[in-house]
């Protein structure tokens, strides 16, 4: 069976409807950069070229894939030209690298198994510059367990024609014409895990038949000659109690057991030195779940001799694996390897004996320089798993982690007894999830709630915030944040403490977010939500996931449940009127409206000209669709940004009127007006006559401009909002992309 590249013809005649479709919405240019918060998510692989300095790619669960610029010193993004519909190819299961030719680099994109979405092989000739692409049948788990495993997609070194790529759930795959076809490999043994009631299933989602399938694949560069196919091909595979590497001699026509391999934990990561040793380093689970034992190997290829090698044997109460192992090419005797889940912290132990000996380098005295990203100070390593040593330079070692990862530059300092200096190493990349986003008409130019790192307050976009995330106090996820109006320097937010820098799901800015205070909840378990304030900052209204809206006006001293509200309702305030506040219920067709400061709602009934919506598949119910609106200066102006439509209501009480050209929403937004023009300027994620994009309107929906073009989509985007203070600025949060902002291209 055969996935073919799209023909030309159809590519071609598809960009002609779509040219078509865009001449038909005005365009503005923008120019598009990062808010700098660094990292933010899981860098789950690192891949260096063997031979090319500077020539290395990252790869993220969720947040596409980089390459570094060795002449600015920083990760550049590559897939930001993917599409909404395309979404799924934001997670990135593996990427491979053709050793005799630098500038080709391949990814292979998918990032849920259990969903139907597109699958894709990328391939490239100019270093991601410019991609082609193959549609795959197979699917690919680049957010699910196993990810950070070594790389399951590898390219012949003596034949850059050749690729092979393992998968999770379907076997091997090869290609013989540089990624463009790819056949299955029916010569490969069926390797779905044979499960039984006293095997262990920690790692294991319960609808699945196996862990997370074939892991790595490597070539043996010493089997083959240029233009001679490597005959000898390892392949590791997640499973545990069972035949888990797998050896071909025939240049992967046919597979067998690797003999006496360990079978009591399952391969993680794999690297092959010069001298013709494998190491391997395994885990009783595929990580990032928990590990309750492992170890680090190393096979003689030659002689087929195994020796364990592991540097810190779990046991006797401490339970843990290891996650990765990389070899220096210059000195092949010379490895680290990575814990994971190590009781007391993780460690990198490195040896230059072939795992004889080896020493720890935070127990000889690694210290962290956290000044490129001051917030991981709060965070602690997790999650690191993958290490690599620099093919060009044996001083300079990579490993990455849930939060972006870290790099020092004196490795070899070890060998002298002096501590390396590790910095954090993601500079350029930016992978947080945005829940919600506010720029509050002054103080601060963005406060971003974000999940699992809590959220930042960025008086700079340029520049990491100084302070890092959120304390007093410290969030995991920052589900809501909102300011008083009128008395900006009031800021709220919401979500769930992590209980590592002051306690509690609430807290409050006195001063546009410098310092943060706790306020009290109404209940013990509140948690999450949505937080609204008025418009002099005297009532917040909050919203606890699964919980009944709850009032107070004493700063979260006291609170009492608004009456006349549903749970789980979103309440916004009026952007002017400081006693008014508001409710949306659209399925159940009301729009309620507090006037005595969020005690008691009353409800009038919703109609929308094709119908009240129905629940179901609506976008992700994070992002900013399905929601009320209320317009900055304007009492009693309202919008319903629904799914499937705009909706307008200039005065409370009367009925909203569609704004017709809006046929789908993602996100909604106000910024300040253009020059001239008393509304302010509106801002939409969706489909406008016919057109997917982001777009500004300045005169109350009549008319739009697209503000985005087809290289910045960054897959799916959750929240976008102007800026009060400047005209024409944006800021659009995605699904893993991080934050980014936009202005004019004629103000740049």
């Amino acid at each position: 069976m055969k996935q073919w590249l799209t023909s030309l013809a159809v590519v071609s005649g598809m960009c002609g409807v779509l040219s078509a479709q865009v001449a038909a919405v005005r365009s503005e240019p923008y120019v598009w950069k990062s808010v700098q918060m660094v990292g933010g998510g899981f860098v789950d692989g690192i891949v260096c070229h063997p031979t090319a300095p500077g020539v290395r790619y990252a790869r993220t669960d969720m947040g596409g894939a980089y390459r570094w610029d060795d002449q600015n010193k920083r990760w550049e993004p590559i897939l930001d030209w993917v599409s909404y519909e395309d979404s799924n190819l934001m997670g990135v299961e593996s990427i491979a690298l053709d050793p005799a030719d630098p500038d080709r680099v391949y990814l292979a994109c998918g990032t849920y198994t259990h969903i139907e979405a597109p699958n894709a092989i990328l391939r490239s000739s100019d270093r991601g510059r410019t991609w082609a692409r193959t549609d795959v049948s197979f699917k690919m788990g680049g957010n699910e367990d196993g990810r950070g495993n070594g790389e399951r997609m590898a390219v012949d070194p003596h034949d850059g024609k050749v690729l092979f790529m393992g998968t999770r759930h379907h076997g091997l795959w090869t290609s013989e014409d540089r990624g463009v076809s790819w056949t299955r490999v029916t010569g490969f043994p069926d390797v779905t895990e044979r499960r039984t009631p006293s095997a262990p299933t920690e790692g294991l989602r319960p609808d699945r038949a196996g862990g997370s399938g074939i892991v790595f694949l490597i070539f043996d560069p010493g089997s083959g000659s240029q233009g001679q196919r490597c005959s000898r091909i390892y392949a590791g595979v997640s499973l545990m109690n069972q035949d888990n590497l797998l050896v071909s001699q025939d240049a992967g026509k046919t597979w067998q057991p690797v003999p006496g391999h360990p079978q009591q934990y399952r391969p993680t990561h794999a690297s092959l030195s010069k001298d013709g040793s494998l190491y391997i380093t395994y885990g009783s689970s595929p990580g990032p779940s928990r590990m309750q034992n492992g170890g680090v190997w190393k096979l003689d290829n030659r002689s087929g001799e195994w020796t364990d090698i592991t540097p810190d044997k779990p046991g006797h109460g401490r339970s843990f694996g290891y996650a990765a192992v990389g070899v220096d090419s210059q000195h092949p005797r010379t490895l680290i390897a990575s814990t994971f889940g190590r009781p007391g912290g993780e460690e990198v132990f490195r040896t230059t004996d072939g795992g004889q000996s080896w020493k720890g380098v935070f127990a000889g005295g690694g210290a962290y320089d956290y000044s490129k990203a001051p917030y991981v100070k709060h965070t602690g390593i997790h999650w690191l798993f993958d290490i690599e040593i620099d093919p060009a330079n044996p001083d300079h070692a990579i490993f990455t982690c849930g939060y972006g990862g870290h790099e020092t530059f004196n490795l070899t300092d070890l060998d002298r007894g002096k501590p390396t200096l590790w910095h954090c190493m993601a500079t350029g990349i930016e992978e947080t999830v945005a829940l919600d986003l506010l720029s509050p008409p002054a103080g601060a130019h963005l406060i971003s709630a974000v999940g699992d790192y809590g959220g930042f307050v960025h008086w700079d976009l340029d520049t990491p915030d100084p302070q890092g995330n959120f304390t007093n106090p410290h969030f995991g996820n920052t589900d809501g944040v909102a300011c008083a109006e009128r008395k900006p320097e009031m800021i709220v937010r919401v979500g769930v403490g992590s209980h590592q820098v002051g306690g509690g799901n609430i807290g409050y800015s006195l001063d546009y977010g410098k310092t943060w205070h706790p306020a009290g909840q109404p209940r013990e378990d509140s948690a999450h939500g949505h937080i609204a304030v008025s418009s002099d900052g005297t009532a917040w209204i909050w919203t606890p996931q699964n919980s009944l809206p709850n009032l107070t006006h004493d700063q979260g001293k006291t609170w009492s449940e608004c009456q006349g509200l549903d749970r789980d309702l979103r309440v916004i305030a009026d952007r002017v009127d400081a006693g008014t506040f508001y409710a949306l219920d659209l399925f159940g067709g009301r729009v309620l409206t507090s006037t005595d400061r969020g005690r008691t709602f009353t409800g009038r009934t919703l109609t929308l000209p094709q119908g009240l919506p129905q629940r179901g598949q609506r976008g992700d119910n994070r992002g900013g669709q399905d929601r009320l609106y209320a317009t900055p200066g304007r009492q009693g102006d309202l919008w319903i940004a629904a799914y499937d439509g705009l909706y307008h209501c200039e005065r409370t009480g009367q009925a909203f009127t569609p704004v017709t050209s809006v046929r789908e929403i993602h996100g909604f937004g106000f910024g300040k007006a253009a020059p001239g023009a008393e509304y302010p300027a509106l801002y939409l994620i969706g489909v406008v006559r016919n057109v997917r994009g982001f777009f500004r309107s300045d005169d109350a929906g009549r008319s739009w401009l697209r503000i985005n073009d087809d290289q910045h989509q960054w897959g799916l985007v959750l929240h976008i909002t102007g800026d009060p203070k400047r005209y024409g600025r944006v800021y659009v949060g995605t699904h893993g992309r991080g934050t980014l902002y936009g202005d004019p291209l004629a103000r740049n």
